[in-house]
């Protein structure tokens, strides 16, 4: 009887690991048109660099607000960026100084002065269920 109430203990126990769920909402969308591009990367490592995120997303845009509910990510620490693909060429379009022509967004609602943010100025600790509201910067 003893083991049989371990081992459900146990059992239980991971069960209770699920992933938390993270939900993203996208708000300040202009034109009801093209993609949000989302990426999720676990450190400072690769940041902002192309296909070195952890998780990558494409959303088409239907309305001004959109959202993106994540439950296959595991706890720990993560930031994300992500852009309006308004015209679907599948990159940020920069202008001549590599400023992005296309609106754009980070976690934290960090908005970058002279450069492009580092990780931890968008770092989160995600550990459960956790909504974050992101309002894209033109």
């Amino acid at each position: 009887m003893n083991s049989l109430f371990i081992y459900l203990s146990v059992l239980l126990g991971l069960l209770s690991n699920e992933n938390p769920t993270l939900t993203i909402n996208i708000h300040n969308i202009d034109a009801l048109q093209g993609n949000i591009i989302i990426g999720i990367y676990s450190s400072e490592h690769g940041w902002l660099e192309k296909d070195s995120e952890i998780k990558h997303y494409r959303i088409p845009v239907n309305s001004t607000i959109e959202s993106l509910v994540i439950t296959d990510l595991p706890k720990g620490d993560y930031a994300v960026s992500m852009y309006h693909d308004a015209n679907s060429d599948g990159i940020c379009n920069l202008n001549f100084v590599g400023i992005p022509k296309e609106a754009y967004g980070f976690s934290n609602n960090f908005k970058p002065k002279f450069s492009a943010p580092k990780f931890k100025d968008c770092k989160f600790s995600f550990a459960n269920d956790h909504i974050m509201d992101i309002k894209l910067v033109d």
